[in-house]
């Protein structure tokens, strides 16, 4: 059974919720998704067991002996990726490959780029495998896939039955990645206004794969008012 524990937002609980679930669990695989920002194993005593760069979208690379200043490839360049002097900005850089094919000499090629790390890490309740994406990059949706991939392998490989999964915080590429292939939600939220709405955005998300949902709301005890709220919208959908 495939558990993916979500929240609206950051900062909830959700990453605590999921350390105090893991103990438990047997048979278990354990899958931390949020690469963006990555705490799951600081709860935990770690013992390494792999680790492997992850290679994201090609960018474009400048061989300034070969480039002539001509300004084409500033010219065509949709994503200001490319400065006026002829400089290549690799955060702005989406790798649509344009500046490579107008270049007249071949100063510009696209290259593989590492743009995390991926780690598989052994912890007193299972396996771990965990990934740390490097601050300012994109492609997380595919680096959590990875993530996925390799925790699923893992419990196949050694016939465990569950496999626990703290994904991204919101909504994004990286939250559709973290819940695909789980069999259950569980959705941590806390009674504020902005609580309200962030639990309600991410259900909706889920449901579009018709997926089972549980709710904690945790600190529920700050504001009784919104607690009620939320679970009244619970209720209403069952």
């Amino acid at each position: 059974m495939r558990i993916a524990i979500l929240s609206g937002k950051g900062g909830t609980g959700k990453t605590t919720l999921t350390a105090s679930l893991i103990p438990y669990f047997e048979e278990l695989v354990i899958a931390d998704c949020d690469v963006d920002a990555p705490d799951l194993n600081i709860l935990f005593e770690l013992e390494p067991i792999a680790q492997e760069e992850f290679i994201g979208l090609k960018k474009a690379f400048l061989d300034e002996e070969l480039c002539i200043k001509c300004g084409k490839c500033y010219d065509v360049c949709k994503f200001t990726a490319i400065e006026p002097d002829i400089k290549i900005n690799i955060i702005k850089c989406e790798g649509c490959g344009v500046c490579e094919y107008i270049c007249p000499v071949l100063a510009i090629q696209m290259k593989d780029r590492s743009i995390g790390d991926l780690f598989v890490s052994k912890t007193k309740y299972g396996d771990m495998v965990h990934a740390r994406l490097i601050p300012g990059e994109e492609a997380s949706g595919k680096l959590v896939s990875k993530v996925r991939k390799i925790a699923k392998e893992l419990a196949v490989s050694k016939n465990l039955k569950n496999i626990i999964v703290d994904g991204s915080p919101g909504i994004a590429c990286s939250v559709i990645s973290s819940i695909t292939g789980a069999k259950k939600i569980v959705i941590v939220t806390e009674p504020t206004f902005s609580g309200i709405h962030d639990l309600k955005r991410v259900y909706e998300l889920t449901q579009k794969f018709n997926l089972k949902v549980y709710v904690v709301i945790n600190k529920w005890d700050i504001s009784l008012e919104h607690t009620k709220l939320i679970e009244s919208y619970c209720n209403e959908k069952k």
